[in-house]
C-alpha cells in the first residue's frame, strides 16, 4: 500500500479567463475527488481545495495564490505531493502519471 498522497486544487468561483470553456474550479475539484478512486481503488489520497479569493492557511498556500495572482500559474492549479500536476484546462492523465510516480497502481 501507498502513503498517503495529499493533493491540493487551487482555484476560484471565477473561471479563469486564459480557460474559456474550461469548467470550474470546484467542479474540477469534485471531477478529480469522483475520478481518482474509481481509477485507484483502496488507494490513500486527501483532496483539498483552496480558495485563492480566500485567506491561506499557512505560507506555503500563500505563496502559491500570490504565484496564481502574479499569473505565474494558471487556475485551477493541481498539486499533488507539493508538484505541480496540471493547470488552467486540466486533463486526468498528468495527474494519473503523477499519482503512479508516487505508487498509485490502477486497478
Amino acid at each position: 500500500m501507498t502513503k498517503n498522497i495529499a493533493i491540493e486544487v487551487y482555484g476560484a468561483e471565477v473561471i479563469c479567463a486564459s480557460c474559456v470553456n474550461a469548467p470550474s474550479s470546484i467542479d474540477t475539484f469534485e471531477w478529480l475527488q469522483a475520478a481518482i478512486p474509481r481509477k485507484y481503488k483502496d488507494q490513500p489520497f486527501s483532496i483539498t481545495y483552496i480558495d485563492i479569493e480566500k485567506e491561506p492557511e499557512n505560507d506555503r498556500q500563500k505563496d502559491y495564490i500570490q504565484r496564481i495572482q502574479n499569473d505565474e500559474f494558471f487556475y485551477p492549479l493541481i498539486l499533488v505531493e507539493d508538484e505541480v500536476a496540471a493547470e488552467g484546462y486540466v486533463q486526468l492523465k498528468p495527474i494519473y502519471k503523477e499519482l503512479e510516480r508516487h505508487g498509485f497502481k490502477a486497478e
